[in-house]
């Protein structure tokens, strides 16, 4: 009898863990999923480029070894965004311009000819598994294998349009990943959230006329690369789906959160999202290099929370996180590790 009674026990713990990514990991709510590769980090910008590998290898590093809630994490494995699913936001012309420069890059670092992005030898492969890992990312959320997922990736997206890639960016990466929530899941109504320091002009442009997708963005302004103004707020069918909120130098979170409470949640009410997809960048954070605001880690805690009261009621808490910019290590791996805490707490 004991016998039957422990090879019960047995069968109960299998069923309850499967293997995902070569890692066994339980198949209960209440985890967040880490994309990240260490491929990512082949990218090379050359010496002093601020869109360099050590932003990313930081946070990795600190999440690993000493985030306190490391064990509610885990790091499935991924793979590069298939060509259909690039073509889904790309034109055919701009990836095979992006494979062509990078393939003529023998040794060093060149410049993408479309705008102003550094490309070095294995740029379009990596650049292809940042997109993958926002795919993956959704994966994760949509099969309940994770309450949340946060791609940490490079290079970033959100400045890539259609055609073009610019800002540091080669392939935009969340819209790479809500074509696909569409396309494998039939999500009909997504919101993307923008809090890096930057405009994201790719973004906006990419689902401008679309009325499925709602594109909120809280950057500073005047700065790179001077879209996103108030009057910006989407055509077409897309007509009233693209919010804006131009940010003063030297503002903190707080205008975000108050612009979050005042104009997105009211219109969430309307809109109801079933998926939330975040581009975050952390050059919002106070003295980063290529930012003027003053966001605070713990102000991404507070960002997250007031996403997860929009992501509740209509789409089950189902967020992803996909990094995008931050300039200063240990402003990346803190506000990422306020973010964590905040999903973490959320019950499913």
């Amino acid at each position: 009898m004991y016998k039957i009674i422990w090879l019960f026990v047995l069968l109960l713990g299998a069923l309850s863990t499967q293997v995902l990514g070569g890692e066994s990991v339980r198949s209960e709510a209440g985890r967040v999923a880490i994309l990240y590769d260490d491929l990512l980090l082949l990218h090379q910008t050359g010496a002093g480029h601020p869109e360099r590998p050590e932003r990313l290898a930081s946070v990795v590093q600190h999440l690993r070894a000493d985030y306190g809630g490391a064990k509610q994490l885990y790091w499935p494995s991924f793979k590069q965004a298939s060509l259909s699913a690039l073509r889904r936001v790309h034109s055919a012309d701009y990836l095979s311009l992006v494979e062509q420069e990078v393939s003529l890059v023998k040794q060093g670092v060149a410049v993408l000819s479309t705008g102003d992005t550094v490309i070095s030898t294995k740029t379009n492969a990596v650049a292809k598994l940042a997109a993958g890992a926002a795919i993956a990312g959704v994966d994760e959320v949509m099969t309940g294998h994770a309450t949340a997922a946060f791609a940490l990736v490079r290079p970033p997206g959100h400045h890539a349009t259609t055609s073009r890639g610019m800002g540091f960016c080669v392939y935009n990466n969340v819209a790479v990943s809500a074509k696909y929530l569409q396309q494998k899941y039939g999500i009909k109504r997504i919101l993307i959230v923008d809090f890096d320091v930057h405009h994201g002009n790719g973004t906006q442009d990419i689902f401008y006329e679309d009325e499925s997708v709602y594109y909120f963005s809280a950057h500073q302004s005047p700065l790179y690369p001077g879209t996103g103004t108030r009057n910006e707020v989407g055509s077409g069918k897309g007509a009233g789906t693209t919010l804006n909120v131009p940010v003063p130098a030297g503002a903190d979170e707080r205008v975000i959160l108050k612009a979050m409470n005042a104009q997105l949640m009211p219109a969430m009410k309307t809109f109801k999202p079933e998926f939330i997809l975040v581009s975050a960048g952390f050059d919002s954070h106070a003295g980063d290099l290529l930012g003027g605001l003053n966001y605070s880690h713990a102000g991404y805690g507070a960002i997250t929370k007031a996403l997860l009261t929009i992501a509740q009621p209509h789409g089950n808490n189902r967020i992803v996180y996909v990094l995008e910019g931050g300039y200063v290590p240990d402003n990346i791996k803190y506000s990422v590790a306020s973010i964590l805490d905040a999903l973490l707490a959320t019950k499913p």
